[in-house]
């Protein structure tokens, strides 16, 4: 298939960026979870939830999520890990964060998933393991590494000596491997110091976990091996977590394991722990689907069918059942009328493509050509979604977007997945049982986060146990302490010229965005990222 790339022909952009590496921003290497069935003519694909194989115990099976939703609401201020995102929908199909395994701790790559129960890396024993970004664990080199013996609230190998997992998925996508126990650590911008948890060491990965870049996955979802869970159950953090997926043009983002100070006009809506007997997944009471300001005439039970409509952030578009596409799609073709439809990027799918009628126009113009949308709740709340929402870029024609919405085939489940909540603060208070929205861009979200704490509360936590982890420290501006992992020292500086060619001048007005894209790339502030006044084109 044919890519779209950068013609070295037309004109040259020459400029020196100067990068200022500070101690707290990792100048390390770059960076399922879109787990698709296998694409086929015609259709996008469904998005069928993942398949999680019956414990042996099934009667302990989500017992400690019931215990932390049953609890009176926690008076104590627990601290939390702020934790930046990496990478974006369109490029990668999903969002990444940091996370460091062992003494001296191993970095790894993650894709934020709550549809996933369980954290897992490539152990360096696996030889059936993709080549990933980063290094696989390395158990031997970790001097407070376990294994988690075998035990009757597990299921163990054949030998009977260690416990086991496994996640299949319904593409045929799987990971398999030993459970083991380690020191997590979750970043300098981390309130909470380093926690020992449990975690999967895999030993054999296929389909789309091993050919994707992430290392792995971080398993957010309701059970026990879910490292929410296992922070909750430990006392360190309140039972919630916070996610913020930066937008269209420059990815990155945001995470917050534990609570944080909800804004004023937030919206909430219900989300059941219970529903299925005890889901893994986080369902949303939605009722009504409004286009332009007008309904959808849709019968609201349609969004309640088998698991109901569940928020997953490990994938990328959003799925809707059968009769619910029709009439969305048919909504947004009615208000579009004077654009033009065209073909999508990729051959193997009909996607619903429509011209701007301009090459240069940019999202924050989108709102003016498509319309917006409306996800109603059961108490007539309403989550606004402007078309970033809902669109995506076409790969091959500047200026027009598709629909990233599509029918779930015969699956009746409403699937939400990342795009729906691009620059938007989507805070799952477990607590309370319910799920919290809030508009923001998030990727400058993350820099407020990092320069001030931003709207999250500064807090100490209120005790203890004997599997939290004292590191080194450094301090902080500000005097907080933070703990100096590798690859976040202070390096000093680095100066980069580049020459970049480009064909067409649709790029020029967009040129000041390489700072935020390759501040992303680099993993650092976009202050950090300096450009030369005298930067011009030129011609070739």
């Amino acid at each position: 298939m044919e890519r779209a790339l950068v013609n070295l022909t037309a004109a040259t952009v020459a400029f020196s960026l100067l990068f200022l590496l500070s101690q707290s921003n990792p100048p390390t290497s770059p960076p399922p979870t879109l787990l698709l069935p296998p694409p086929h003519r015609g259709a996008r694909p469904s998005m069928i939830l993942p398949l999680f194989p019956s414990p042996k115990n099934p009667s302990r099976s989500f017992q400690n999520t019931r215990r932390h939703l049953l609890k009176s609401d926690s008076k104590s201020s627990n601290p939390n890990a702020r934790m930046r995102l990496y990478d974006d929908l369109l490029l990668n199909g999903y969002y990444t964060t940091r996370l460091w395994i062992g003494t001296p701790p191993q970095r790894f790559a993650l894709i934020v998933d709550t549809g996933s129960t369980v954290t897992y890396v490539p152990c360096a024993t696996c030889e059936q393991c993709g080549r990933h970004q980063d290094p696989k664990f390395r158990p031997e080199s970790s001097s407070t590494y376990q294994s988690v013996k075998c035990n009757s609230d597990c299921n163990c190998d054949k030998s009977r000596v260690q416990c086991i997992y496994e996640r299949q998925y319904a593409e045929m996508s799987s990971s398999r491997g030993v459970l083991g126990e380690d020191i997590l650590s979750f970043g300098n911008q981390s309130e909470l110091v380093p926690q020992r948890a449990v975690f999967g060491c895999e030993n054999e990965e296929t389909g789309d976990l091993y050919s994707q870049r992430a290392d792995g996955i971080m398993g957010l979802g309701r059970g026990d091996l879910s490292v929410v869970d296992q922070l909750v159950e430990k006392g360190v953090i309140s039972d919630s977590f916070s996610l913020c997926y930066g937008g269209m043009d420059i990815g990155g983002g945001a995470m917050v394991l534990g609570g944080i100070s909800a804004p004023s006009d937030m919206v909430f809506t219900h989300s059941d722990p219970f529903r299925d007997g005890n889901s893994p997944y986080y369902n949303i009471d939605l009722k009504e689907i409004h286009v332009a300001g007008k309904q959808l005439p849709l019968d609201p039970s349609i969004f309640d069918e088998k698991h109901g409509t569940v928020l997953d952030s490990g994938t990328t578009y959003a799925y809707l059942p059968e009769a619910a596409f029709v009439a969305f799609k048919n909504a947004i073709i009615k208000e579009l009328d004077s654009l033009k439809q065209i073909r999508g990027p990729d051959p193997n799918y009909i996607d619903i493509c429509f011209s701007s009628g301009s090459s240069n126009v940019n999202v924050s113009e989108l709102s003016k050509i498509f319309p917006t949308v409306e996800l109603v709740f059961g108490d007539q709340k309403k989550l606004l979604l402007s078309p970033e929402n809902y669109l995506f870029r076409h790969s091959k024609v500047r200026g027009s977007y598709c629909l990233g919405i599509f029918q779930n085939e015969k699956e009746p489940t409403t699937l939400l997945g990342g795009i729906i909540v691009r620059n938007t603060l989507v805070t799952y208070d477990r607590e309370h049982s319910k799920i919290g929205f809030w508009k923001t861009n998030c990727s400058e979200l993350w820099e407020r986060l990092h320069r001030t704490g931003g709207q999250f509360p500064s807090s100490s936590s209120s005790g203890k146990d004997n599997s939290t982890v004292e590191s080194p420290t450094t301090s902080a501006a500000g005097g907080s302490s933070r703990y100096a992992l590798p690859g976040e020292i202070q390096i000093g500086e680095i100066r980069l010229d580049m020459s970049l060619s480009i064909d067409n001048s649709y790029l020029k007005p967009r040129i000041n965005e390489l700072t935020d894209f390759i501040a992303v790339e680099l993993e650092i502030n976009a202050s950090q990222v300096k450009t030369n006044a005298d930067s011009k084109f030129r011609s070739i």
